[in-house]
């Protein structure tokens, strides 16, 4: 029996289980990141029927979801990235 070294990436029987796709997937709703989604069609539902401009409403929710899909094809975790960005200091700015 030979011993078992941690950290050396090597196979070990037993010690493995499958793991679906979508485990690992972000979590998307018409293509843009659930969070922003909500955020965005909450807005526009204010917009088109709180302030009755139904017509801005529509286009505020097409726009902005339509940010959110592009951005979130090029990187799915566009929108942690961006607040992490947001919250640090500029210790380098002039």
């Amino acid at each position: 029996m030979t011993p078992v070294l941690l950290g050396t990436g090597q196979h070990l029987e037993g010690f493995e289980a499958p793991i679906h796709g979508s485990l690992g997937s972000p979590i998307l709703l018409g293509g843009a990141p659930r969070g922003i989604a909500i955020v965005n069609g909450t807005i526009a539902a204010a917009v088109g029927l709180g302030l009755q401009q139904w017509l801005a409403g529509l286009v505020l929710g097409a726009v902005g979801h339509s940010i959110a899909v592009f951005a979130a094809r090029r990187d799915p975790d566009f929108a942690a990235v961006l607040i992490r960005h947001l919250r640090q200091k500029g210790y380098l700015a002039c």
